[in-house]
């Protein structure tokens, strides 16, 4: 009869592994919150959202066929349809080989920063901004200096803030702006624009323009830069990421893009060929359909009714009793940078975010995300969830208040 086989036993335990040092960056909170509402939702409450910035309309595909893997920057129609779209909005001709269709636009920006900078490199964005500029540039060893924008600055970067920086932490390799910016949803002019460009350009430093809300835009429909100033119009070594997500709706197709110095290029081929191998093939054939006027049109309707959920909110805003309040120029967020009595009662906006969803069933986002020195004084409303979501939320958060 055969002997049992010998039992494995594995060696002395050495020391634990432990996580990289570039993964120690916080975790984005709004999905935990997503998290939260889903668990109430599960147990049956009635949850209104104006957590993620996640637009409600979204294209219903038609019959895709399978397809497989794509060129690592993208189809060729895809590549030409969006230096199209340049040249329609904003009058700029791009050299299709300069597109690269990246998975979304945090695709973009990962393989963005790692062709342009080198760990230790210093890279400037405004703050509050958004956390994964910060979050990606830390965990690829890059060192993030924050501008500390407010109210005098309408929470952009300027010339005097960036002159600021260079003189304390030293000379810089890149800049990251956005306009529409999330969370504050304010917009850089032509004028501000060109002053960060003639900066940047002076100095060598990279400017890096996130263009994902362009579109989602509330001023003069007349003015010709009313969809925002792209970058590329005033310098043709910009770099600016965009995406399907916001002003199309198209969140999880997961598919963005970044148009490139020619320097670049090459570099983001080689990078999107060994992370990704290329962007997701039926999306790209959806995308398509993204550039016609009927489908401008449709999206353009859907702006307008976030124009009108944001139009309750500042009709709400003597009612609510919060603090200052950041120009919503574009985008779908509203941030209060103080809370004001509500502070006073809560403490932290953490605590005032926690306490309404657990109370009144609404979710919005604390500002510790976007800055983590004053952001839980702060909050986030998103009305991308549109007018009907965001005239019962504002019942529910003064009834809370008041209550």
């Amino acid at each position: 009869m055969d002997s049992m086989p010998t039992p494995h036993h594995a060696p002395a335990s050495g020391p634990a592994p432990v996580p990289s040092e570039r993964s120690r960056i916080p975790p984005f909170q709004v999905m935990r919150i997503t998290d939260a509402i889903a668990r109430r939702r599960a147990a049956g409450h009635d949850v209104v959202s104006l957590c993620a910035g996640e637009p409600s309309a979204r294209p219903v595909p038609g019959s895709l066929k399978p397809a497989g893997y794509t060129g690592p920057l993208g189809t060729a129609p895809l590549r030409e349809a969006i230096a199209g779209h340049s040249r329609d909005w904003y009058d700029v001709e791009v050299d299709p080989a300069s597109v690269a269709v990246t998975t979304g636009s945090s695709g973009a920006f990962q393989l963005v920063f790692l062709a342009a900078f080198n760990p230790g490199d210093r890279v400037a964005l405004a703050s509050p901004g958004y956390p994964a500029y910060r979050n990606i540039l830390t965990a690829l060893g890059v060192h993030v200096i924050e501008l500390p924008t407010g109210p005098d600055t309408r929470y952009q970067p300027t010339p005097a803030l960036l002159d600021a920086a260079e003189a304390e932490f030293g000379a810089l390799a890149g800049l990251v702006i956005a306009s529409p910016a999330n969370p504050t949803g304010t917009m850089l002019g032509r004028a501000e624009l060109a002053e960060l460009v003639s900066w940047c350009r002076a100095r060598g430093v990279r400017l890096i323009s996130d263009e994902i809300y362009h579109g989602i835009t509330f001023g003069d429909p007349t003015d010709p830069d009313f969809r925002g100033v792209s970058a590329r119009s005033l310098d043709p070594g910009a770099i600016v990421i965009n995406s399907f997500s916001k002003y199309w709706g198209m969140t999880g197709w997961r598919l963005g893009w970044a148009i490139l110095p020619e320097d670049l290029i090459a570099p983001m081929e080689a990078l999107a060929s060994n992370f990704a191998l290329s962007p997701p093939a039926p999306a790209q054939e959806m995308a398509l359909t993204a550039f016609t006027p009927e489908t401008y049109a449709e999206r353009d309707a859907i702006v307008a009714g976030f124009g009108r959920a944001r139009q309750l909110i500042l009709e709400a805003e003597p009612d609510l009793a919060w603090g200052i309040a950041a120009p919503a120029d574009g985008a779908f967020y509203y941030y209060y940078s103080d809370l004001g009595p509500q502070l006073e009662r809560f403490g932290t906006a953490t605590a005032y975010a926690a306490a309404l969803l657990e109370r009144a069933d609404v979710a919005v986002v604390p500002g510790l995300d976007f800055d983590p020195v004053a952001g839980d004084r702060a909050v986030r409303l998103s009305y991308a969830a549109g007018e009907a979501a965001v005239v019962e939320a504002l019942e529910r958060i003064i009834r809370f208040q008041r209550g």
